[in-house]
Parts: structure tokens; sequence; C-alpha cells
């Protein structure tokens, strides 16, 4: 499969899984949780997607198309381990969290979303729904929708 090909199939099934999400979230309070805005795709989709939700937006940096920006008082830059204590310690909780961190190093990027796992759990809505590229240590893991091939992107319930 080419690379392209692979990249249209991970877009795709992100989409899919963030809308299947969405979807159960629906009856549940809280917020959501955009973890990596990179360019600003996922947060565009999740505010379209979920327009009366406050989506919580965390990365290092600022660098997302302009029309992509956060509001200043729910984008949380640096680094995720003090950002995600901040947001534990401000009494928000999560109900759908996108887990999007990496550098593309798989061995690393599995590392640090076990590391960050705990921390992500103490946000969580109980139930709350969980989607990420990578494996997430100590939720539940479950199926995603029909349309999604199997460990392209994970689902949790916390």
């Amino acid at each position: 499969m080419s690379r392209l090909d692979s990249m249209l199939r991970r877009l795709a099934a992100q989409r899919d899984g963030l809308n299947w999400a969405a979807e159960r979230i629906a009856p549940m309070d809280g917020d959501v949780l955009d973890m990596g805005l990179g360019n600003g795709r996922t947060y565009d989709h999740l505010r379209e997607t979920l327009p009366t939700r406050r989506i919580w937006v965390m990365d290092r940096v600022l660098q997302c198309h302009p029309s992509c920006t956060p509001p200043e008082a729910d984008f949380l830059q640096g680094e995720a381990e003090p950002m995600l204590r901040k947001l534990a310690q401000s009494g928000h909780r999560i109900a759908l969290a996108h887990y999007d961190f990496g550098r593309g190093i798989k061995e690393e990027d599995v590392a640090e979303a076990a590391r960050l796992s705990p921390l992500i759990a103490q946000v969580m809505v109980p139930g709350g729904y969980l989607i990420s590229g990578q494996p997430l240590v100590g939720f539940e893991q479950v199926k995603g929708p029909d349309s999604i091939a199997p460990d392209r992107y994970l689902f949790y319930r916390a």
C-alpha cells in the first residue's frame, strides 16, 4: 500500500472513529480533549461535530492553520504531563479524548502513550471514550466502527 493510500485510510478511520464516539457521548456530561493539535484538522472536525461541547486542545506549540486556532482559554500549551495535571486540577472532566501524540518512532510513541495513560485516566468521565493511534493502558478496549480495519485506530472506554 502506498504511503498516500495509507494516509487516506488513516484519516478516514480517524474521522469515522470520532463520529462514532461523538454519537456515544451524546447522553454524557463532559468536555472533549484533543491531544496533539498539529495543523488543526481534527480539532476543526470536533468543533463542527460537537458544537456545544468545550474542546480542550493540548500541544507543545501552536502551529496550526489560522482557521483552526482554538480559543486561548482552551489551549494547553506545553509538555503533556503538566498539561494533563493542570486539566485534572481544574475539575473539568472529559467525555471524549483523542490521543494523537507521537514523533513517528513506534517504540517511543508506545512508551509515551503508556506513561501518559494514568494521567489521562484522571481527567476522564467514567464510561467516556478514547480514540487513539497508539495503545493506551488501563482502559477497556472496545470495538470501534465496522468501517475501520482492526488496529488501524484503537477505541477505549474509561
